[in-house]
């Protein structure tokens, strides 16, 4: 490993890389990854998104618990070895406690060029000293709004800087000039709302999803969702995905995930704009979905493990992943004009977001397993008595609080972006 981390510092990557094409061979490389396992997603990956890569390569994707298992029982089953692992940043998580990852920081800078979106770049390196994962591709959430409402804007408020104070100003506005509340969220059954509390409220107003939960800042926060809960359109209780609020013009601002909006400009480009979320008092809180690419322990041609990387990371091979399977790039990119209209516009959006100078990503919830659900419920009951039913904040966040101490205790998760790392169970301060 350290001769050929010598070899990419001396001659470049790009030579490395003449250097794999130049003795491809017909043995395929075997590619194992935790994402893109539906048919579809799987079958675009083989045909479209690794078209043009200089070898023959082995696509595997799986649920975690298999490619896990498989990489801990390869050894003595003699089962081909793979050379480039995909996963989530979780997923990572778990496989260098199992010691099956090496440090890939030759790789990154030999890539140094691409303009990784740098909180991501940092997530790689899993807290440690060392970079773990190379930023793969990413999913997220961001803001829509009709056009039609752009006019009630305050006048001091920028779309790609939007602040929490400002987004309540808006509503507000729309509101008294329409009539109705023009402002949504989807809180329905099947809403995704818990995620706007996790990763962007929580965040943007303490810095934290779980250490500071009940915390003063916490308590400032519910304060001021309730504020502009006033200017939501109360259908939102109802809403699961907003493409179609959206599209019917029941609601003219609105906050989801990517793929829950994307109908909305695929029909009617002209008539939405995408942009980043507001930000509170400690930054741009936002939740990103991301994907890496790790190199296993002693693989079989770290050469071709390097290749692979290079490829994916593409500018140009982003796009086309985008274009293909949805997920959006972590690189700069440019050429939005070969994307879709709707991807275009949503894409813009997303790399505004997250290379914002206030940026505050963070991550799904990790290490809950089956207490996943009951985590999500803490921010959803929370929600529901001092949005909903106007209870006392204070005495929610404490009764809520103990019950997500519990939760954290019996799965021995440790904090997770954008919280500090723990060295046990994610403590509720």
């Amino acid at each position: 490993m350290a001769r050929l981390a010598r070899l990419v510092r001396g001659l470049g990557l790009g030579l490395i890389l003449i250097l794999f094409a130049s003795h491809a061979s017909a043995e395929s490389l075997l590619f194992l990854s935790t994402q893109l396992t539906p048919v579809d997603e799987a079958d675009k990956m083989r045909r479209v998104i690794l078209k043009g890569f200089p070898g023959e390569v082995d696509f595997q994707p799986n649920d975690n618990r298999v490619v896990f298992e498989r990489l801990a029982s390869e050894a003595a089953r003699g089962s081909p070895r793979p050379v480039l692992l995909g996963g989530l940043h979780g997923d990572f998580v778990n496989l260098i406690k199992g010691g099956v990852i090496d440090p890939v920081d030759d790789v990154m800078s030999g890539l140094e060029d691409r303009g990784f979106i740098e909180g991501f770049a940092k997530l790689g390196k899993l807290g440690r000293d060392r970079q773990y994962y190379i930023p793969w591709m990413q999913a997220t959430y961001v803001m829509v709004a009709n056009r039609r409402a752009l006019k009630y804007l305050p006048e001091d408020a920028d779309l790609d800087s939007l602040t929490y104070d400002q987004l309540k100003a808006w509503a507000a506005s729309m509101q008294n000039a329409e009539g109705e509340a023009k402002l949504g969220f989807p809180a329905g059954a099947n809403g995704l709302i818990h995620r706007f509390f996790q990763g962007y409220l929580y965040p943007s107003y303490t810095g934290s999803t779980v250490r500071k939960f009940r915390g003063a800042e916490a308590e400032a926060m519910w304060r001021a969702f309730r504020d502009l809960w006033r200017h939501v359109n109360p259908n939102s209780l109802a809403f699961e995905h907003m493409d179609e609020p959206l599209l019917s013009g029941e609601v003219w601002v609105a906050w989801d995930h990517t793929a829950r909006i994307l109908g909305a400009f695929r029909r009617r480009p002209d008539d939405f704009v995408a942009f980043p979320v507001p930000a509170g008092p400690e930054g741009r809180g936002f939740m990103v979905v991301l994907a890496g690419l790790a190199i296993p322990k002693e693989p079989p041609n770290r050469t071709a493990s390097i290749a692979l990387i290079e490829h994916l990371t593409r500018p140009e091979v982003q796009l086309t992943t985008l274009r293909s399977v949805g997920f959006f790039p972590v690189v700069r990119t440019s050429g939005g004009e070969k994307l879709p209209p709707a991807l275009a516009l949503i894409n813009d959006a997303v790399a505004k977001q997250a290379a914002s100078s206030d940026a505050l990503p963070g991550l799904l919830p990790a290490g809950l397993g089956e207490k996943a659900k009951e985590f999500n419920s803490v921010y959803l009951v929370a929600f529901s008595q001092i949005i909903l039913r106007g209870k006392d904040i204070r005495s929610v966040l404490e009764k809520q609080a103990r019950k997500l101490h519990a939760i954290l205790s019996k799965t021995e998760a440790r904090c997770w972006p954008p919280d500090e790392p723990s060295a046990g169970p994610c403590p509720v301060e």
